[in-house]
Formats: structure tokens, C-alpha cells, sequence
């Protein structure tokens, strides 16, 4: 996988900067390469790093502006700012081969064992904050009409936040791997082809329906729910063979 931006300190930018924005770019490149701000995850809010670090919301912006510009970041409009830079050492994981070798059926599988487990400890384990934030990213997509790549963002997002909601960081770990092999693989082009309106509208009513689920931690009906989630699934795999 090549590199998404210098793997160096910092990261330098095409035209001079203000010896503030510098070390605000280096600041959060530096948060970004450690992981602290780890790969597809949102960075805090313009005001919220502006107040932690001491600067101006124009010089966060500024800041930004380079990130976004050396491929470190994506900033999406309404949605904020997302980490799209890999380390050397992140791409020496092995993700892309195990991304090659796993075919669309063999990642339906390991959905299959992995979410109802997923789900059921997520329902028992979230915190009140986490379902909050649960339930801002499923607003977020119920305002999806047709951007498809918006849509598989948060849809990743989503389920992303239902595994760290378990509690269990080893499961979410195994979980984000998933994610990462299915947005590696020749499935996420099929998947773009298959999201019409109408699709993404179905995607929206069922999310909210696991929503309700986890939010009235009604473990039977999430686990339910994912299991007949997954069915459908498997049918639409089917139907793209």
C-alpha cells in the first residue's frame, strides 16, 4: 500500500507557513502517526482543537487545509475531518494480503460469527454516551439520499462504534480488521454498484431498527435482528454471482 503523506515528523507543505500553523500541523501529524487519532477515525471538532491548543479556529482550519492537501486527512462537509493516513508500519500489518485472500463469502462468514456476539455484548455494555453517539451517527445517515460514499462511511462508523461499544477491545479490533479487508477488497466497488435510493432507504429503516434495539438493551431482538440482517446479506451476495 503506498503511503498516504511523508513519513517524517512533519509534514511540509507546498507553499510557506506561519510558525503557528506549523506546529499545529506538526501537532496533530504527530497525534495522527501515533495513533492516538488512529486510521478512518474523526478527528475532534475546529473548536475543540483550537480551545485545546491554545489557537485560533482560522489556524486550526489553516492547519487542516495542509493535512487535507498531504493526504493525511479527509474532510467531509457536516461531517468533520477523517483520518485517511496509514503508517508504514500499519501497511506492513499484512492487511493487503489478507485482504486478497478473503473472497466476498469468506467475509460474510466471519460477519456472521462476529456481529451477533458483537451485538448482543454492545446492547449489554454501551454506555449512555456511546448510544448518544450511536444515535448521532444513525441521524447523520437517515440525511443520506444518494452520496454512496457518504453512506458506506457511516455505515462503517457505525458499526465501528457497536464494537467498541462491547467493551471488548479485542473484539473491536478483530472487527476493524473486517472493515478494513471489505473497503481493500473488490466488494466495496460491488457494494457502490448496488446502494441505489431505494437500497440506501431500506439500510436506513433497518439501522434504526437495531438502534431501538440497543437503546432499549433488548439483547433477544438486536440478535435477532443482526442474524436476519445478515440473511439478507447473503441474499444480495447471492444475487450479484
Amino acid at each position: 500500500m503506498t503511503r498516504n503523506a511523508e513519513d517524517t515528523a512533519t509534514i511540509v507543505a507546498s507553499q510557506p507557513l506561519g510558525a503557528t500553523v506549523q506546529i499545529v500541523v506538526d501537532t496533530l501529524f504527530a497525534r495522527i502517526k501515533s495513533e492516538e487519532y488512529p486510521s478512518d477515525t474523526r478527528l475532534p471538532s475546529e473548536r475543540t482543537l483550537a480551545s485545546e491548543l491554545g489557537v485560533a479556529r482560522n489556524t486550526v482550519r489553516e492547519a487542516l487545509d495542509v493535512l487535507e492537501n498531504q493526504k493525511a486527512i479527509r474532510r467531509r462537509p457536516g461531517s468533520g475531518s477523517f483520518v485517511t493516513y496509514r503508517s508504514t508500519a500499519a501497511a506492513h500489518r499484512g492487511d493487503d494480503s489478507v485482504a486478497d485472500d478473503t473472497s466476498p463469502l469468506d467475509h460474510l462468514v466471519v460477519r456472521g460469527i462476529l456481529e451477533p456476539e458483537m451485538v448482543r455484548l454492545a446492547v449489554v455494555n454501551m454506555t449512555p454516551r456511546q448510544i448518544t453517539q450511536l444515535s448521532q451517527t444513525l441521524s447523520e445517515i437517515e440525511g443520506i439520499n444518494t452520496d454512496v460514499d457518504a453512506f458506506i462511511e457511516l455505515e462503517e462508523k457505525l458499526y465501528t462504534q457497536i464494537a467498541e461499544g462491547t467493551g471488548n477491545p479485542l473484539l473491536a479490533s478483530c472487527y476493524r480488521l473486517t472493515i478494513e479487508t471489505y473497503r481493500q477488497s473488490f466488494r466495496t466497488k460491488l457494494r457502490r454498484r448496488n446502494l441505489t435510493p431505494r437500497r440506501i432507504q431500506d439500510y436506513q429503516k433497518r439501522y434504526n431498527t437495531l438502534f431501538n434495539a440497543i437503546a432499549s438493551r433488548d439483547v433477544a431482538s438486536a440478535v435477532e435482528f443482526i442474524k436476519l440482517h445478515l440473511v439478507e446479506e447473503q441474499k444480495l451476495l447471492l444475487q450479484e454471482f
